[in-house]
């Protein structure tokens, strides 16, 4: 029969015997005390091969009594104990002496607010550091394979822009249709309260030929194009289809990327014109069916009172936004594993940088041209 667990000194030695279990814990607890509380716990090393039986309520107890790492040593040498008690006491021990090292310390919510946003801001600085360096990667390629139209790869090319061009063209015309008719709408309401509706041809000319024109139309590829370029090169990396084309002594970049690439940049200021003459006409039949201005009239203003200047200001900012798409899209392919949750994140994140930088360099160049008063 089992006995209750108790503390007993032996010539100065400390003697742990019955039972270190839960039902015991209470009465077990005040000996502990006790026995810290006179200073008998120390010493030599104490005996524990009379304890009957033990759990982890009563191992516990013993590394309050002797110390968490003083148990983690004791079951290290010849005790005498079962293997199974000696390794619960270990088990103990090493969790009770390192409490701080498991448990993450909770910091300040304002520090790890700023710790967070910079590793956004280091984040984001490494990905604009490797697009840079993709972007050289492939100018120099392409200086390299210019002077040799041999490498050129036209079926390919013809492709992509069949891919990215025409078959994009007609949501590109219905949006920006839809879009010039919504402007109109919301000039005409505004004008309407100075008298001055005949303006929302002007409002309506203006805002495709410098701004919406070009910004639809490369805002619908980066969403359109950007992920399928992305989704086309992950799918052929998770393959190993690049690792062949590698094994084999071909450039990835010129036979993958520079297509793509050019292709855009020739696509997309298409769909730009397409873009501006849509939303023009788009405003325009709001014009005509709901302010009562003549097709004469709509055609007198955009000769006399609408410049060349603002359709060059746009059309002039559709190759660098199709190229910044493309090399996002491309890059974002390149930089995915194997598996296919990794394809889906790194297409999401094509099409996210892909506005994102369509947006921010549009901003840029309405500054700049505002300041050279074009």
């Amino acid at each position: 029969m089992s006995s209750p667990g108790q503390l007993a000194y032996e010539a100065d030695r400390l003697v742990v015997n019955g039972d270190w279990t839960l039902p015991n814990y209470a009465r077990l607890k005040k000996e502990v005390f006790a026995a810290l509380a006179s200073q008998k716990s120390g010493g030599q090393s104490p005996d524990l091969t009379a304890i009957e039986a033990l759990d982890t309520a009563g191992a516990s107890l013993l590394a309050d009594l002797l110390g968490a790492k003083r148990l983690v040593e004791l079951t290290d040498e010849e005790s005498g104990l079962p293997t199974e008690r000696r390794d619960l006491l270990r088990l103990v021990g090493e969790a009770l002496s390192s409490p701080n090292e498991e448990l993450p310390r909770r910091g300040s919510a304002v520090v790890a607010f700023l710790a967070q946003v910079g590793r956004q801001v280091a984040d984001y600085w490494a990905q604009q550091r490797l697009l840079m360096g993709f972007t050289g990667q492939i100018l120099a390629t392409l200086g390299a394979i210019l002077p040799t139209p041999w490498r050129w790869r036209m079926t390919s090319l013809v492709a992509h822009i069949h891919q990215t061009g025409l078959n994009a063209l007609p949501i590109v015309a219905l949006l920006t249709f839809l879009v010039g008719a919504v402007v109109a709408f919301l000039g005409a309401t505004v004008l309407d309260q100075f008298g001055a509706t005949i303006y929302t041809v002007n409002l309506v000319a203006f805002s495709f030929l410098r701004e919406f024109g070009v910004l639809l139309a490369a805002i619908l590829l980066a969403g359109r194009t950007a992920s399928a370029f992305t989704a086309q090169l992950g799918s052929m990396k998770a393959n190993e289809e690049i690792d062949a084309l590698r094994t084999f002594g071909l450039s990835p970049i010129e036979l993958l990327v520079i297509p793509r690439v050019l292709a855009m940049v020739i696509s997309l200021p298409i769909l730009t014109f397409v873009g501006m003459i849509s939303g023009i006409i788009g405003g325009s039949v709001v014009c005509l069916t709901v302010l009562d201005i003549s097709i004469p009239q709509i055609i007198n203003i955009l000769e006399n009172d609408v410049g060349p200047i603002h359709f060059l200001v746009g059309l002039g900012k559709a190759p660098v936004f199709a190229f910044v798409i493309a090399v996002i899209g491309c890059l974002e392919g390149f930089k995915a594993s194997g598996s296919a949750e990794s394809v889906g994140e790194h297409t999401t994140s094509a099409v996210v940088q892909s506005i994102f930088m369509v947006i921010l360099l549009d901003s840029i160049a309405a500054i700049f041209f505002m300041e050279m008063g074009w």
